[in-house]
């Protein structure tokens, strides 16, 4: 069956989102705590792409989105910073150069800001998924919590979207929180 990626984000409502948000069945990763680990031999760059044994730049891309969708739903990061690939019988070792995500859209609904990732998932801000300014005031980086310890960095034109909704002293708001845009 062919993947029909969710609307763009401004077509939907906030409970439109966070049906979508909850009907993608995800593996319970959290859950899984297998004895056996390796090495994935896989690489997240900074930039979102995904690359598998490579020896040289640009070598060894991953370039099916199925596939990227497909590893990205088996993604956790533990309390070290390491992020693994988790099935119920192993977890495999993932390089990951900055974030795992790629924040490439946002909009405000109603009180929330609304995400969209790389991986066509949408994240909702709040609570459960914080955004952090890391970084300095001249060159910040906005991450957003994913799931399972993972993060999204947002893109130049994502962040720029946020500056336009923040406020004069550069925070925003969503589902009751207050994130700044640039680091404290």
């Amino acid at each position: 069956m062919p993947y029909e990626p969710p609307p763009e984000l401004t077509a939907l409502t906030l409970e439109q989102v966070a049906a979508l948000a909850a009907a993608r069945k995800l593996p319970p990763v959290d859950q899984w705590e297998p004895q056996a680990s390796s090495d994935s031999l896989m690489r997240i760059a900074p930039d979102g792409r995904w690359f598998h044994n490579a020896k040289f730049p640009g070598d060894g891309e991953i370039k099916r989105a199925a596939m990227i969708r497909a590893f990205a739903s088996l993604l956790r990061r533990d309390a070290s910073g390491q992020h693994w690939l988790v099935t119920p019988h192993e977890k495999q070792s993932i390089a990951v150069d900055d974030a795992a995500f790629i924040a490439i859209d946002v909009m405000r609904q109603g009180d929330a800001l609304v995400f969209r990732l790389n991986t066509d998932d949408l994240v909702i801000a709040g609570p459960e998924h914080p955004l952090v300014a890391r970084g300095s005031a001249e060159l910040p980086a906005i991450y957003l919590g994913v799931r399972h310890g993972t993060e999204a960095r947002l893109n130049r034109s994502t962040w720029l979207q946020l500056v336009e909704l923040a406020g004069d002293d550069l925070t925003v708001e969503s589902q009751g929180m207050t994130f700044a845009l640039v680091p404290q």
